[in-house]
């Protein structure tokens, strides 16, 4: 909103400024024509007579020459300074711009993971506090997946910290993919996610996304090898609790949740209820 007043304000002065030249040029042909026509009267008389009063007109005519060329100079000061101010408006506008534009990075890096660009820990939290509020007042449950990568680490000892990232991201990726508009997929930290799918209304929908994802974190990831592009493996382990029966708070539902995949991991049965 600041932006575009400011643009206007400046586009105003762009006006005034365009509108000040046009009359301060009309004011310098005046003057030229006054003391033009005040020139080529003067010769007329000079071995002549005056007639009665025409010295008067001419010397009126030569002080409004004056005057005309004095406000010619008044309006080229004004002029600059309005040019002055069209520079310093534009400068203005071209700093706000920019700051704007850190304003908006900086809250992107506080509110996203930095390697993945998903929600960060704080943004889960907010929008899971948020989405509690929300199944309360409507009466609708919500679930907290929280899904841990098997086998992550293999990767990183085999193949090094940057094939382990590439997955990371790919994984991620998938996990938006198959999850809905209205859900938020976090990365929680390292190799372990959160997601928040609200609103639902059957356990039987929360089943049918958990497979999806786990299909999806299955599928080989193509990376950059030491020799070229290279297929790495991930299995994944999700445990899954449901607002209001497992907790009626976002750290109670994110630690029922955790608890799930654990169990999830031992049995190797891919995800797993809060019990």
């Amino acid at each position: 909103m600041r932006a575009s007043e400011d643009g206007m304000k400046r586009s105003i002065l762009t006006d005034m400024l365009s509108q000040s030249e046009h009359i301060r040029g009309l004011i310098q042909q005046s003057a030229a024509a006054v003391n033009s026509a005040s020139a080529g009267m003067r010769p007329k008389f000079v071995n002549s007579e005056p007639l009665p009063g025409v010295g008067q007109v001419l010397d009126h005519h030569a002080a409004a020459t004056r005057q005309l060329r004095e406000a010619g100079e008044r309006l080229t000061v004004l002029n600059q300074v309005l040019q002055d101010e069209i520079r310093e408006r534009a400068l203005l506008d071209h700093q706000l711009a920019a700051a704007f534009e850190q304003e908006e990075g900086s809250r992107k890096a506080a509110l996203q993971d930095q390697l993945t660009g998903l929600s960060n820990r704080v943004l889960f939290y907010d929008r899971l506090e948020h989405g509690i509020a929300q199944a309360a007042r409507h009466g609708w449950m919500l679930a907290v997946m929280f899904v841990d990568l098997n086998e992550f680490k293999k990767i990183n000892d085999t193949h090094g910290h940057q094939a382990g990232d590439a997955v990371l991201k790919s994984i991620a990726l998938r996990l938006a993919h198959t999850t809905r508009h209205e859900d938020t997929v976090s990365r929680y930290g390292g190799d372990e996610f959160l997601c928040l799918l609200t609103p639902l209304h059957e356990h039987e929908h929360i089943a049918m996304i958990a497979t999806k994802m786990l299909a999806a974190i299955q599928a080989p990831c193509e990376v950059s090898g030491r020799d070229g592009p290279i297929n790495l493996w991930v299995g994944g382990s999700i445990g899954i609790s449901v607002f209001p029966t497992d907790g009626a708070s976002a750290a109670e539902l994110i630690r029922r949740a955790d608890e799930a995949m654990y169990v999830a991991k031992e049995n190797k049965s891919g995800f797993v209820f809060a019990q």
